[in-house]
Parts: C-alpha cells; structure tokens; sequence
C-alpha cells in the first residue's frame, strides 16, 4: 500500500523522536502544512545540499504555514551534529527501525558500486492541514527539488 501512496491519500500517521529526543507526531501538527523530506544520511554531499536548500528557504516555507521535517535513520547525535554544522532551522526525525519509511514507502533496495543494500530512497512528500497528501516526490535529484516543493505549496 505505502509503494502507492498518492496525492490525495491520507498520509500515514508518524511518532518518532527528533535530535533532542522529543516525540513529533503528524496528529501534532495539525493546522499547518508539512514538508516531510526522507533522505539517506546525515552530512553526506546529497543530503547536505537538500538540507541546506530547505534551510536557505525556510522563512518562505514557514509564511505558506508550513513545517519542514527531514527523516533519515539516523541517531539522535547524527542529527544534532548536522543540525549545528550546517545552522538548520528545522526538526529531523530519528527514523532508526526504518518503521515511518516503510509506511511511506520510502526504504528500499538500492544498489552502490555493485553492492546491494536497503536504505531510503529520498524522497518528499507535502501533507496538508487535514493530513491527507497534497504532492508527492519519488527518486527526488536534489538540483531544482526546493523550487518544485515551493511550488506545491502554492499550488
């Protein structure tokens, strides 16, 4: 089922801890938007360009009302190095089991210089105020991902 989510489906409900440890649920953030970005690890060159893009856009993320939460498997202490390196006004959510990528379809069997393993394929997905999926983006390439999700928030 999660391989198919689509937009206008409900998203599926999530609880997991942040960098601080605090629990973040979907059913908390009600009434805003949110921008929820999975992607595979934490101060790699992809993953640091996506961040640093969300972070270079966030003041006109969060005028759309608008949250962005990024999930890898990441720890806790991954996520605050990351978090303090690169100044990231945003929440990243420790998705160690890989239970929330599952759900949304996310964790997958990748392949790298011949060696297969199961990881998260980034990916974004935007869920509205009622919590049902109001844009969806596979297999995202990282160059010109920010001014697409912008979009849809507009949209």
């Amino acid at each position: 089922m999660a391989e198919g989510l689509q937009v206008g489906d409900k998203a599926p409900d999530f609880s997991l801890p942040d960098q601080d440890g605090k629990t973040v649920s979907l059913k908390s953030l009600k009434a805003k938007q949110v921008v929820l970005y999975f992607y595979p690890k934490d101060d790699t060159p992809g993953c640091t360009k996506e961040a640093c893009g969300f972070r270079d856009s966030s003041r006109a993320i969060e005028k759309a009302n608008t949250v962005v939460l990024g999930v890898s498997m990441d720890d806790a202490e991954s996520h605050q190095k990351f978090i303090k390196k690169y100044s990231l006004p945003f929440t990243l959510l420790c998705d160690a089991d890989g239970t929330v990528s599952k759900a949304y379809g996310v964790y997958k069997k990748k392949n790298m210089y011949g060696k297969t393993y199961w990881g998260i394929e980034r990916s974004t997905f935007i869920i509205d105020e009622t919590g049902k999926l109001k844009a969806v983006f596979r297999k995202v390439k990282v160059d010109g991902h920010i001014p697409e999700v912008q979009a849809a928030l507009k949209g």
